[in-house]
């Protein structure tokens, strides 16, 4: 559907760029919120056994797949978490990194050299022992990987200047940087680089995607994947004992098994939840008033968390000859914005109002609510002395010519005609133009457009980089055409000082100097946060989000099993 593939789209309506140009309904509002668990019955203990029903948003239209390191899409990160561990884990309420099959690290003073010492005991669920030698292979397969696909799997991101490992001793392993990368201690708490057999890089990247030989340590072993129809998860049948500090149940699952269905329709599912047929309902827009309402009077709950990363954003193309070349036009853009009404009207009355480029969950994370605050007089003001005058149809004119914004679009949205709305009370004319299959992959890399939007999720803001650092991008098109190449350069410069350093404070100092730039410069126009939601039986219990937003199931159990 676009060329990103590896931002991590929120599928259907909400494909990056070309869909997420629909402006509202393609990726998932937010909300702040932070780790969440249901409440279980006063005095009552787990329970073992029962199988979980959770129905997902549809299967990827465009590459179905399991594979831990080549993974975008966020459901199939939900299952990964749950049967693959990670190096470190994150704190979502903090953001700090924890131990998890590594007991410890050390970061070299230069950064390019990560050791980390790994907990005793620890086997994948076919019994090998997680060793040295184990993460070392991983971390030659996530190289080849890298090369094989040409950097398009999404763990490519992850790994930017990882060129290998070494066997220190049985119990130590170092990984290996060509350049610092401050980023890279997250990457290994995440999903992507789950710690899996190693014999699963004998195959190829497409056999992988199938599932076939994936294998981690977790509580629970993919047993199968049917694309576009059922993942299933079943309870290790070999002893666990080896779970991040951030849960409680230290052992074995409580839960025999894990049915996650795909169904397309928001309605069916919340039904479905209502009714008893499932026990979480995980949509990808968040659920309406209605539905909301609906499952809390049957007695269900509604979880929510912001999804950490870069919110729904509009990147202007200011290259020669676009209306948005111009800096004074995009200030008047912030002011012709109105994020708040957008969220209540789209997404209801209590769905929380983007403050900045990245989802207020993400560390480092920097309010910009000032710079983004409503201001259609403002907005006027600018455009009168810019020389745009208003004439037919309350649009403005300079030197004959309307002032027209080209907006690509998958689909009339009522989130689009809305900021269509909103730009049309200062004489801006916001243009919805419907893209055909063929411009959908093509629009970008010709130069098509005035405003688009995309997103990235992943805890740490890093991920800002691959839209907008033309070295790394996934679109080197959006990211030269976002602002001038002086621009670009200082943009490049601050993610390197946020990058290529390990001092604290100034990766803190880098990330809040690059948030305040972002807007001053008129590179980057938030429009949402994007949330996400999940509708839980009352039968169930030890609900939790990770630092990523996805299901944590270690201590979910049910008591009607």
């Amino acid at each position: 559907m676009t060329i990103l593939r590896r931002l991590a789209p929120r599928a259907g309506r909400r494909l990056p760029l070309a869909a997420a140009a629909t402006a509202g309904l393609l990726a998932l509002a937010a909300c702040g919120g932070g780790n969440s668990q249901a409440a279980a019955p006063a005095g009552s203990e787990p329970r073992t056994g029962g199988a979980l029903k959770v129905s997902f948003f549809p299967d990827n239209p465009v590459l179905s797949c399991i594979d831990p390191f080549q993974v975008y899409w966020i459901e199939h990160r939900t299952i990964i978490r749950n049967f693959a561990d990670s190096l470190t884990d994150q704190d979502p309420k903090t953001g700090k990194i924890v131990p998890w099959l590594a007991k410890s690290w050390e970061i070299s003073s230069d950064g390019l050299t990560y050791t980390f010492h790994l907990r005793d005991g620890v086997t994948l669920s076919n019994g090998k022992k997680v060793d040295a030698q184990l993460v070392a292979d991983d971390a030659a397969g996530w190289v080849a990987t890298v090369a094989a696909t040409k950097g398009v799997a999404y763990g490519s991101s992850y790994v930017q200047g990882l060129t290998g490992a070494t066997v220190v001793d049985p119990a130590t392993v170092r990984l290996h940087l060509s350049q610092p990368n401050s980023s890279f201690l997250q990457a290994t708490s995440t999903t992507n680089l789950a710690i899996t057999d190693p014999a699963e890089y004998q195959a190829t990247p497409a056999d992988r995607c199938t599932g076939k030989g994936v294998i981690g340590s977790g509580q629970f072993v993919l047993d199968h994947y049917t694309a576009k129809v059922e993942t299933v998860l079943t309870k290790r049948p070999t002893p666990y004992g080896w779970p991040s500090e951030l849960v409680q149940n230290k052992g074995a699952a409580y839960l025999d098994k894990v049915i996650f269905t795909y169904v397309g329709e928001d309605s069916v599912r919340t039904g479905n939840l209502v009714s008893g047929a499932i026990d979480i309902a995980w949509p990808r827009n968040p659920f309406t008033v209605q539905d909301t309402k609906l499952i809390e009077k049957s007695g269900d709950t509604v979880e929510q968390r912001a999804l950490p990363g870069v919110a729904n954003t509009h990147f202007a193309n200011t290259a020669d000859g676009h209306p948005l070349a111009d800096p004074q036009l995009r200030e008047a853009l912030y002011k012709a914005i109105d994020v708040k009404t957008y969220a209540s009207t789209v997404f209801g009355p209590d769905y929380p109002v983007v403050q900045g480029v990245f989802n207020s969950t993400t560390p480092y994370f920097k309010s910009e609510s000032a710079k983004l605050a409503y201001d259609p007089a403002g907005a006027q003001k600018i455009l009168d002395a810019a020389g745009w005058t208003v004439g037919k149809d309350g649009f403005r004119f300079k030197d004959g010519k309307e002032l027209t914004l080209d907006y690509p679009v998958t689909q009339f949205t009522a989130g689009a005609e809305l900021l269509q709305a909103q730009l049309k009370k200062v004489g801006i004319n916001l243009s919805l133009r419907t893209l055909t299959p063929a411009e959908q992959s093509t629009y970008l890399p010709s130069g098509d457009y005035d405003l688009t939007s995309t997103y990235f999720t992943r805890a740490n803001p890093g991920a800002l980089q691959f839209i907008l650092n033309p070295d790394v991008a996934n679109s080197k098109a959006l990211a030269n055409r976002s602002a001038s190449p002086e621009v670009i350069a200082h943009l490049q410069g601050l993610f390197k000082q946020a990058l290529q350093t390990t001092d604290e404070a100034q990766i803190s100092k880098a990330y809040a100097d690059l948030q305040d730039y972002l807007i001053d410069e008129g590179i980057s126009f938030p429009l949402f946060e994007r949330v996400q939601m999940a509708g839980v039986s009352s039968h169930l219990h030890g609900f939790a989000f990770t630092s990523e937003s996805f299901l944590r199931l270690n201590d979910v159990w049910k008591d009607n099993s």
